[in-house]
């Protein structure tokens, strides 16, 4: 008995800490990095998906906020994070096909990150003050060609997508119109507001309560497929006959380059279930944000198309850093 006894004691002695029941570690936060103040679109997009999958995946997402630098400062910084799928980036095309063609970066966009969806497409609209005699895009460029120079029309700037099309507007439609840049959308928006410039160029989500209220007015979209709702009328580039000029508006979500392939994968799940889900759908599309869910190898050659077409709208227009 007593060598039994021994032998016994022996092998739960050997066993160590797996004789304890297991416990399961909690999984680790995600952070997702948003590369601009509060209160933008992308933001809204940051919260309603984190919450969703929140719900969904029982997993937590802290939203945090690394602004700076036209977006670069929060880009960069998740370049540089660990590849274990808990650092995430949701951004615009800005710092990854734009800036990268007129200063020196500290990240590659094509290399130093991993795209993991395309999440959602917006539209811009060119609108106008109420009182302003023009009523169309037409009005708009007609005035430009009556008196060169003199017509302006306010964005954020100096470098954006939107200055980029304005580029193409112009010499198509062979108009000479003055680009003025804000840092901002509000100040963009209240310098229409105030008559301090003739038109401005931006995000519909950005006007569409002073269009609602009668205070501006829509004259184009640049929607390339249906026209945008609200208002169902305004009519797009293609149909007002500018076919080329587009601005392909999107948020995307990006993690570290090798991160593994079966985390972007699960991400590529979470956040594409996230946006299928009826009621989030319903609330991104009521702030136009238009659901898309284009992943992995789309997604990537996408980035890289855009890359190359506004590099070399970049230089055709001779556009410079400010």
């Amino acid at each position: 008995m007593r060598v039994v006894a021994a032998a016994v004691a022996a092998m739960l002695a050997s066993q160590g800490p797996l004789a304890q029941p297991s416990r399961a570690q909690p999984a680790a936060t995600i952070k997702l990095v948003v590369p601009v103040p509060p209160g933008a679109a992308i933001d809204l997009l940051a919260h309603v998906l984190a919450d969703q999958i929140g719900r969904a995946q029982h997993r937590t997402i802290v939203i945090e906020y690394r602004p700076g630098a036209s977006s670069v400062i929060g880009t960069e910084a998740v370049a540089r994070a660990a590849p274990d799928g808990n650092t995430l980036l949701v951004n615009a095309p800005g710092a990854m096909v734009v800036i990268p063609h007129l200063q020196k970066l500290n990240y590659d966009p094509l290399t130093s990150l991993e795209p993991i969806c395309n999440l959602v497409n917006f539209r811009d609209v060119i609108a106008v003050n109420s009182a302003s005699p023009y009523r169309t895009l037409a009005d708009l460029l007609g005035a430009a060609r009556a008196r060169p120079g003199e017509v302006t029309l306010a964005s954020i700037g100096p470098v954006s997508l939107t200055r980029l099309a304005f580029e193409v507007l112009k010499r198509a439609a062979k108009v000479d119109m003055t680009f003025v840049p804000y840092p901002g959308t509000a100040p963009a928006v209240n310098a229409l507001l105030g008559g301090h410039v003739a038109s401005y160029w931006g995000d519909y989500r950005d006007v569409s309560q002073q269009i609602d209220a009668g205070m501006l007015r829509a004259i184009a979209t640049t929607a390339t497929g249906n026209r945008i709702a609200p208002p169902k009328a305004l009519p797009t580039m293609v149909e007002a006959g500018y076919a080329e000029v587009k601005v392909d508006g999107w948020f995307g979500l990006f993690a570290p380059a090798r991160t593994p392939s079966e985390t972007v994968s699960r991400l590529a799940e979470w956040f594409g279930a996230a946006l299928q889900a009826p009621d989030v759908r319903q609330r991104l599309e009521l702030q136009g944000l238009y659901p898309v869910r284009m992943c992995g190898a789309d997604f990537a050659a996408y980035l890289r198309k855009q890359h190359e077409d506004y590099g070399r709208v970049i230089g055709e227009a001779n556009i410079r850093a400010e």
